[in-house]
């Protein structure tokens, strides 16, 4: 049995806790230092299933912009974030485009929408 001990900062909200989570054969089995619980779910997820929300660029066609800033509507596994950005690479939306518009429905079969983080008018 391997018996580790991680830290690292909460990032749930601006309190910014230290957290020190014990885990044992990739099994947490305490987190400490939280001042609220979601602070202790942000470790168990963090150490067990990371995720981050993916903020990137596609191509507009027609647009008063050549790129259309866009956002994951639910945070991704943080091992397939670049993954999701590449296959952004082949994605051009149209103008006109409204922000919360779903640029890239269910990315990667990861049930997660890319959607437009802003209004592009026509050129």
């Amino acid at each position: 049995m391997t018996t580790e001990e991680k830290v690292f900062h909460c990032i749930m909200c601006p309190m910014g806790c230290e957290l020190r989570a014990t885990v044992e054969d990739g099994v947490v089995l305490r987190v400490t230092g939280n001042q609220c619980p979601r602070g202790a779910k942000y470790a168990r997820d963090e150490i067990t299933a990371p995720r981050r929300m993916l903020t990137t660029t596609v191509r507009i066609a027609g647009g008063v912009l050549p790129l259309l800033p866009v956002v994951s509507a639910a945070p991704l596994p943080k091992d397939r974030i670049l993954d999701c950005a590449c296959a952004l690479r082949n994605v051009t939306a149209t103008a006109p485009v409204r922000a919360g518009d779903v640029v890239a429905a269910d990315i990667l079969g990861l049930g997660v929408d890319i959607v437009a983080s802003r209004d592009m008018a026509l050129r």
